[in-house]
């Protein structure tokens, strides 16, 4: 994490040992780099909020765990992770001296993430429960502190926080605000989202500014120039980029962009210029600079990424629809060489998620790029339920009870991929992680004739007590719980661990068709403290029980090999060094090439 304060002078950076989500933030002066000493420990799920006199910053920690030892060993750690707090760190002081901003100890389970309004008057504060979009929202006036932050330090209060949203009903997330009057990023009754205004002197009375799209996704507005709106929307996977009037919604202009990614804008109101960061399949990445004070903006590369030897006119990337077990219609994003035959000959790599809300929209990979040039690889990314293409609908449609639907989007993916010619079972490898390794492994489950070869990365493979272990609470929103009846029956019919079968036994009479799991390599880290490595060493075990141990005495069908990449030092996909990305990006596509029979070059 970074936060750089209003003036330029100060660089407030989080780092991560090991992988760990557990992160360090440390302070730095811009203008020479010299690192100050200030050191905060055992930060977590935090954002870095600056006040604007430049002073400090907010920022949230969970307290030091029992038997404390040392953030060096905490990503090993498995406790479940509770009681989050609030405090503001002065620049220069220690972090025994930071001021308590904010506690809850009859709520231990939420979550906060602090904000300073861009006039510096308000600390805002996101409140959550879960990995869902739901919060609630607190807002304190800082200027009406007697004695300012400073104030408050040696005392026993906290920040007088008001309760502005106290129900976990929807998202609310602050765009801007003149005074009193909030413009907010919603999605109360509008599961496409909305942004409305409030007056927090009558906070009953809400107004929208720009209603919910009939098709497409608001995913963001940033307040620029004044009162101008960049308004950023996601329709069919695709994303619009339009400037509109903070005060009315009214459309100003449409900004051009490529198919894409749009994966941040930065402004602020006391600014006229916006940028844009965008990357594509092909596009490895751009800042784009807009000037919003032009008659007709337009945007200008500000700064791009070169990739030496890569040329992306060789290649081709395009948007197709397949339709689900249930004929709902699943967009897929296809990538490879142009001009390929569909003959059912192509190393296939299908990529899919299907969780929380997240989107899967186009990113470059300089290693798949690499398997596409020399490999001849056809990369493909599927918008199955359970993410956010589609909004809060298409979420819901994919959690909870509906959770086989992404599944079944995900094999139809796959046979759609063998039907139209690009590629047959035994070159299709499929991947995901985190959500997405839950994904792979539930696919190999339930179809493991359709694929040639699985990569599941840190995978979420007990469904019955991954709420027990650090964060894993927090999912219960998509997953449901174990603890409940209901639930636990959703759960136990597609749980990796406990759905692990004898392909071969399917058949009635278990003679069944000699089929086989795929080759599979099965990801993990030590100090992976999110979804903890015993999620993916208790599927090893079970399926090294189910399908070899157990039948030594007849010997087992089961000759494809299933193995597991344990790194050192390294948990959940974050905070590696690049060597240790190339290094798995290495053995795991290496793995996947020699399986579906190609010709590898180191």
């Amino acid at each position: 994490m970074i936060g750089v304060s209003d003036d330029g002078e100060h660089l407030a950076y989080g780092t991560s040992g090991s992988g760990s989500d557990w992160v360090t933030v440390r302070v730095m002066r811009v203008r020479d780099k010299h690192r100050l000493p200030d050191c905060l420990s055992w930060v977590k799920f935090s954002r870095i909020a600056w006040t604007c006199d430049g002073k400090g910053f907010f920022y949230s920690r969970f307290p030091a765990p029992k038997g404390d030892d040392g953030v060096q060993n905490s990503g090993i750690r498995t406790d479940i992770n509770l009681n989050h707090e609030v405090y503001y760190h002065l620049l220069g002081t220690d972090q025994s001296d930071d001021v308590l901003c904010w506690n809850d100890p009859e709520h231990p389970k939420h979550i906060y993430t602090p904000e300073v309004t861009e006039d510096g008057k308000y600390v805002l504060l996101s409140v959550s429960e879960a990995s869902e979009p739901v919060n609630k929202l607190y807002y304190c006036d800082l200027s009406a502190l007697p004695h300012g932050l400073e104030g408050i330090k040696g005392t026993r209060d906290m920040l007088p926080f008001v309760k502005l949203v106290d129900e976990f009903e929807a998202y609310y997330g602050v765009i801007a605000n003149d005074d009193a009057q909030f413009t907010i990023l919603t999605n109360k009754d509008a599961p496409r989202y909305k942004l409305s205004r409030v007056g927090i002197d009558n906070p009953q009375s809400w107004v929208d500014v720009i209603p919910e799209d009939d098709k497409a996704v608001l995913e963001s507005a940033c307040a620029v120039h004044g009162n101008k709106l960049l308004v950023n929307y996601l329709s069919d996977v695709k994303y619009v980029l339009q400037v509109r009037s903070l005060i009315t919604g009214e459309l100003l202009h449409d900004i051009p962009i490529d198919i894409g990614s749009v994966n941040g804008i930065t402004g602020r109101r006391v600014d006229s210029e916006v940028f844009i960061e965008f990357a594509g399949f092909l596009t490895p990445g751009i800042i784009y600079r807009c000037d919003l004070s032009a008659e007709t903006p337009e945007m200008n590369i500000y700064r791009e990424i070169s990739v030496p030897g890569f040329d992306r006119t060789g290649f081709e990337a395009k948007q197709v629809f397949y339709q689900s077990k249930d004929g709902t219609k699943v967009p897929m994003f296809i990538v490879s060489k142009k001009g390929i035959d569909l003959d059912g000959s192509h190393p296939t790599l299908l990529y899919g998620y299907g969780g929380f809300g997240m989107s899967m929209t186009p990113q470059f990979s300089a290693a798949r790029v690499v398997l596409m040039r020399n490999l001849g690889l056809v990369t493909c990314i599927a918008n199955i339920r359970g993410g956010g293409e589609y909004g809060e609908g298409w979420h819901r449609a994919g959690s909870l009870a509906n959770k086989q639907n992404c599944f079944d989007d995900f094999i139809a993916a796959g046979e759609f991929l063998v039907s139209a010619g690009y590629t047959s079972p035994s070159r299709l490898c499929i991947e995901g992680g985190s959500n997405g390794g839950l994904l792979v492994a539930g696919c190999v489950n339930q179809r493991p004739g359709l694929f040639g070869c699985a990569l599941a990365h840190v995978g979420v493979m007990d469904m019955l007590r991954f709420h027990k272990f650090t964060i894993g609470r927090a999912w219960t929103c998509d997953f449901g719980c174990s603890e409940n009846e209901e639930e636990f029956h959703w759960l136990i019919k597609y749980s990796p661990l406990h759905n692990v079968r004898r392909p071969w036994e399917k058949c009635a009479g278990g003679g069944g068709d000699h089929r086989q799991y795929p080759p599979i390599m099965l990801l993990t880290a030590d100090h992976d403290d999110r979804v903890v490595p015993s999620h993916t060493l208790k599927f090893l075990a079970t399926m090294q029980h189910v399908l070899c141990t157990s039948l030594q005495e007849h010997g087992s069908p089961q000759t494809n090999p299933i193995v597991a990449r344990i790194a050192r030092k390294s948990g959940h996909g974050c905070g590696r060094s690049t060597q240790k990305i190339i290094d798995e990006a290495a053995d795991r596509y290496a793995f996947a090439a020699k399986m579906m029979g190609l010709s590898w070059i180191d």
